[in-house]
């Protein structure tokens, strides 16, 4: 078994190539070869934060795991940051462990790199001005990401802290060198985006359906139970609606259920899981003027194509601590 860091996770697979091993993982699912039972949290006695696990299995590599993963409250730019895990990685023909992956990196990139695969899938091909909801390390990713299917040529930021987003404005500036703004309210930041990416700790919404225009495409990352949202019930029903993964939005995609429960949309409201987008058994976006949206939720699926590709390219080099079980 090999036991892989997180440097080596972040050299291993890059976002740009992970956009394609998330293809392929969302087929999988959407073909139902893959076993997602709905994630389940472990709240931690006398603590801020709680355990999530995700187990699962996946056809294509044929494989099975587990995620576990440990999301605590902490100030913003602590080095452990929000969520510190790892995922397990078996081979589904023997049953033996293949690696104990660093999954905070893993989950960070994966999370992005499935919004690059939506985006390609959903949004115009001429797309190219993106709006950036959140300053923390999946808004970070996300400008990353979206240069990954786009030709990105214009950023615009938003955050609660005013100096926190300018500096972040800066950073992506710096990281990308595509020209970023900072923008004083989530209205101002939409306004000419052509591409929305919300990656925020919003219980309630912060994105709503009368600031949008017609021609957006939405990546909605943030919220991930029932109980928050990070767009409002007009925002839901204005748009095309599609997932990941339709048990697990009908059971966490708070945006969704809450637009559902008050009427605004329909329970069938969701056009399709982006995997049947892909292959062509649900429609995508069909004109420029759609409004689309991606909610994600995240699925061990992904975690586990994410995985099993950082295994294969760690044994082709050797790279990682590899340790006998058995010995």
């Amino acid at each position: 078994m090999r036991i892989i860091t997180r440097s080596d996770v972040e050299r291993l697979l890059p976002v740009a190539e992970c956009v394609d091993v998330m293809r392929s993982a969302m087929q999988e699912t959407s073909r139902g070869n893959a076993t997602l039972p709905i994630r389940q949290f472990i709240t931690i006695p006398y603590a801020p934060g709680k355990l999530a696990v995700m187990p699962g299995t996946l056809g294509a590599p044929a494989c099975f795991g587990i995620k576990l993963v440990c999301k605590y409250d902490r100030p913003h730019g602590d080095p452990l940051g929000t969520h510190v895990g790892m995922v397990m990685l078996f081979d589904s023909d023997k049953g033996i462990p293949l690696a104990m992956i660093e999954g905070s990196s893993l989950t960070a990139i994966r999370t992005s790199a499935a919004s690059a695969l939506a985006t390609d899938v959903l949004a115009r091909e001429d797309a190219c001005r993106v709006a950036i909801i959140g300053n923390g390390e999946q808004a970070m990713r996300h400008s990353h990401a979206m240069r990954a299917v786009r030709k990105i040529e214009h950023f615009t930021v938003w955050g609660r802290d005013a100096a926190r987003t300018e500096a972040f404005a800066a950073r992506v500036y710096r990281e990308t060198g595509v020209e970023t703004a900072a923008a004083a309210t989530v209205e101002a930041a939409v306004a000419e985006a052509d591409i929305i990416c919300t990656a925020t700790s919003a219980k309630q919404p912060i994105l709503f359906g009368k600031h949008l225009k017609s021609g957006q495409h939405i990546n909605l990352v943030g919220a991930a139970i029932p109980s928050a949202a990070e767009a409002d019930d007009e925002a839901v029903a204005r748009s095309r609606f599609y997932v990941d993964y339709q048990d697990a939005a009908m059971a966490a995609a708070g945006e969704l259920l809450g637009a559902i429960s008050r009427g605004a949309v329909q329970d069938n409201h969701i056009v399709g899981e982006i995997g049947n987008v892909i292959d062509g058994t649900a429609p995508g976006r069909s004109n420029g003027d759609e409004i689309t949206i991606y909610k994600s939720l995240g699925v061990a699926s992904q975690d586990l194509a994410a995985a099993h590709a950082i295994w294969t390219m760690a044994e082709t080099e050797n790279s990682g601590a590899s340790i006998d079980l058995l010995d």
